[in-house]
């Protein structure tokens, strides 16, 4: 389960039409920036954009785990969107993205990023846990199942 400074229902969008990358990134650069009085949007986006010019955090099988170490937070912070339809995202398996969690990293937070990513992983690598978040259909619903492990 995860902690609800982690991820609330208020950094969950649910069935968003979006349809490109960039406009997806942007969404979870504005949920995570929309209850953290020391972010913006717009650094919040460029910090995760620049992580995804390093390469693709599109997993496969319609996820994606955008992240990127930050500043001004001094613990992690996500936020989940799930698209009305997927979008071409540069996936491992070249399958649009429909799921993205997305997260923000203390800078010097090493070990707990790499076990939270992990655990996202794993998560999201279970064919059930990624059926019933396709069908879900309210932010409540989305954060159940995601802290259903």
């Amino acid at each position: 389960m995860f902690s609800p400074d982690l991820i609330n229902e208020a950094r969950i969008g649910c069935g968003l039409e979006i349809a490109s990358k960039k406009r997806l990134l942007e969404m979870l650069a504005d949920l995570l920036a929309g209850d953290h009085p020391r972010l913006h949007t717009e650094s919040i986006f460029e910090r995760l954009l620049e992580r995804e010019r390093l390469g693709s955090t599109g997993l496969g099988h319609g996820i994606a785990l955008p992240h990127a170490r930050i500043r001004e937070v001094t613990q992690v912070q996500g936020a989940f969107v799930k698209t009305a339809s997927g979008v071409d995202y540069d996936a491992a398996d070249g399958e649009p993205v429909d799921l993205a969690f997305a997260l923000l990293v203390p800078e010097a937070a090493n070990e707990e990023h790499l076990r939270l990513l992990a655990h996202l992983a794993s998560l999201f690598s279970d064919p059930s846990i990624r059926a019933q978040l396709r069908e879900a259909d309210s932010p409540a619903a989305l954060l159940r199942v995601l802290n259903s492990r």
